[in-house]
């Protein structure tokens, strides 16, 4: 019987075997036929499968700089106003991911000089600066006249419908619509080559940058504000503001990339525009009730500190992934610029956070762990604009500087009387600006720097700050003026967590 059962067990695993031998195998054969009958062009782009495994990686590290980002500002406010901190800052990932997949990116990265589906030229830009004769790569006796653009934009990248949808092929020929088959182009206006990026992902890289900017400016006017004022605020504001300062510095077309200024990672287009914004926005809205009176000490510290520690773990690919922007002699993507852009990710905020907690010891007589986490974030905003230019040499140096300049830029506060509550104007204003122009100095990559470029970065970053500044101080008082922006006193003295939100970030009774 047993021998029985045993023959029955062989024979059905036999036969279970040859079933799949023969599924696989039909499978391979439906495959391949399903491939075959799909038209490819013979010049068809082929994906840089190293470089796009790093983006994907970089596109969800700067993510998770969100909750980082809400754990940095939740643990220093009060703890009746952590859930509605935490809130404002993860609200970001709804709000300005919508408006990024709608208009965001047709705004900022359309293809200025292109042509339709006819091979009819058309220039996607709603405002011009004329043209700028540039060298033909193929034919160094002629020049290329490139728009110069100051904001674009291309009705098909709407939706990012250009480059989610299947590509119209005919007779083996990507006519019109290149869908997910669209390889982004390296970061050169003429000359441009092939990154081995897909667009699509390119697109999602870019609008973690869209979302995190203007989070930023939640720390300015926290424990004060309303939701709904607030979002309308961030929503407007990245249209009106980042949209026109990301498409001049960093689509090859525009007007500050045209100029010559540098900005790896965004120390202009994300740092110094939420930081000079979010100064704007507190002057609007004015100091918490009790501010300079009542103390207003952080309620965990240690969640700022995991918050600092989360933002350094994400800004790895914050700044090593926007090798994806470098021209086409320094590919691949995921090659020596970003390496060297992760290698100063590392150092300049060890540096940063050492001189901070350094200067606050000598100066009060006591290291702090605010002061350690202040120091690592200055650090790392003032290293972003850098990342891919300069030396890992020079690294230490920009980081220390960071860290002693944006000590007293928070101290600023205190001397004109404006509360920037969590110092968003103070590190991500001043530590962007710092590293606009140290930039200048230091770059090694792709030419040697000096004080011409210095002057290039501080024209470029004159612009930017003065069109943030004005437009936020606008909106904001027009804002205020209309459906107001401000909590009730009551409901400020009270709690934001219970009164707007009616939660209690903490739980304590002994029943619970």
């Amino acid at each position: 019987m047993k021998s029985v059962s045993s023959l029955l067990r062989r024979c059905w695993i036999q036969a279970f075997a040859l079933g799949v031998g023969v599924l696989a195998c039909s499978s391979g054969v439906m495959a391949q036929d399903a491939a075959a009958s799909v038209p490819v062009a013979a010049d068809a782009p082929v994906i840089d499968t190293g470089s796009t495994a790093w983006l994907l990686v970089s596109s969800a590290l700067v993510l998770l700089m969100l909750p980082g980002l809400a754990l940095f500002y939740g643990g220093m406010v009060r703890a009746k106003n952590v859930l509605n901190t935490f809130l404002n800052v993860m609200v970001c990932c709804g709000l300005l991911a919508v408006i990024w997949l709608v208009v965001g990116y047709a705004l900022v990265f359309p293809v200025v000089d292109a042509v339709d589906g006819d091979g009819k030229p058309v220039v996607n830009s709603l405002m011009t600066m004329g043209t700028n004769p540039l060298p033909d790569p193929a034919d160094a006796s002629k020049t290329i006249d490139t728009t110069v653009s100051l904001l674009g934009f291309d009705s098909n990248l709407m939706m990012l419908h250009a480059l989610s949808t299947p590509a119209e092929v005919t007779n083996g020929v990507v006519t019109k619509n290149p869908g997910w088959t669209s390889i982004v182009t390296s970061g050169d206006t003429v000359g441009a080559k092939p990154t081995g990026v897909p667009e699509l992902l390119f697109a999602v890289f870019q609008g973690m940058f869209f979302i995190i900017t203007p989070a930023l400016i939640v720390g300015a006017v926290a424990e004060r504000v309303r939701l709904l004022p607030l979002l309308i605020f961030l929503g407007v504001w990245s249209i009106v503001v980042y949209a026109p300062v990301a498409h001049m510095v960093w689509n090859v077309n525009g007007y500050l990339f045209q100029k010559g200024v540098l900005d790896f990672a965004g120390g202009t287009v994300v740092h110094v525009l939420a930081g000079v914004s979010a100064l704007a926005l507190c002057i609007v809205v004015g100091p918490r009730v009790g501010w300079g009176k009542t103390p207003m000490a952080p309620h965990s510290l240690g969640y700022t500190l995991i918050g600092a520690g989360l933002l350094w773990f994400g800004w790895f690919g914050f700044n090593a992934g926007s090798a994806i922007a470098i021209g086409g002699s320094d590919h691949p993507v995921a090659g020596g610029r970003a390496v060297l852009a992760f290698a100063n990710t590392l150092f300049a905020p060890a540096a940063a956070g050492l001189a901070w907690m350094i200067v606050e010891w000598l100066k009060d007589g006591k290291p702090t762990i605010l002061g350690f986490a202040s120091g690592v974030v200055a650090g790392l905003v003032v290293i972003t604009p850098c990342a891919g230019h300069v030396g890992v040499g020079s690294t230490l140096l920009i980081g220390a500087l960071g860290g002693v300049i944006c000590y007293f830029g928070c101290q600023l506060k205190k001397v004109l009387k404006y509360d920037d509550s969590l110092d968003a104007f103070g590190v991500h204003g001043i530590g962007g600006a710092l590293g606009a122009l140290l930039v200048g100095y230091f770059v090694i990559t792709p030419f040697a720097g000096g004080m011409d470029q210095v002057v290039k970065q501080a024209t470029g970053l004159a612009i930017a700050a003065v069109f943030a500044f004005t437009v936020s101080l606008g909106l904001g008082y027009a804002i205020k003026y209309t459906i107001g922006i401000r909590a009730k006193e009551t409901d400020e003295q009270e709690g934001l967590d219970v009164t707007l939100h009616g939660e209690t970030g903490y739980n304590l009774s002994v029943s619970a």
